[in-house]
């Protein structure tokens, strides 16, 4: 193969490529790098999930129950750190009658939810009705 004489150009034209190329691949690694910690993000979200499993006190009547469960839904817009709820148990092991999921915005809207004036007023339809519960709190944090 005949090689070309070099007369600096061809020098210049190839140190360009790879420069070219080169930056184009460290672009694509930030990019990739953004989207994988992107995705880490949403998968293990810095927010608080309250989960409570409870067993009804003997002789609590249905209405009771949803009367209940319907305040759960009220919290979260009484309550500004509450950001999602969920009432509706479709499969419940042991134990437990029904299970109540709150998502916290974090564990400091958590913390202060405890005794708010939000927390008082659903225990008043709660507590009463209350036979064993317990509770787990969950974080990635």
């Amino acid at each position: 193969m005949e090689r070309l004489p070099d007369n600096g150009m061809q020098s210049t034209l190839s140190n360009t490529m790879i420069k070219r190329s080169l930056t184009t691949l460290a672009f694509a690694a930030i990019l990739s790098l953004g989207a994988m910690t992107a995705r880490a993000d949403s998968t293990t979200p810095k927010s608080v999930i309250h989960v409570i499993t409870v067993q009804w006190k003997e002789g609590t009547k249905p209405e009771q129950i949803n009367a209940a469960l319907d305040g759960v839904k009220t919290l979260a817009t009484e309550y500004k750190g509450i950001t999602h709820v969920w009432t509706h148990s479709i499969k419940v092991q042991g134990d437990a009658a029904n299970a109540i999921v709150m998502e916290f915005k974090d564990a400091q809207a958590l913390k202060d939810y405890t005794d708010s004036p939000a927390q008082k007023k659903w225990y008043e339809l709660y507590t009463p009705i209350r036979g064993k519960s317990t509770t787990f709190d969950i974080t990635n944090d």
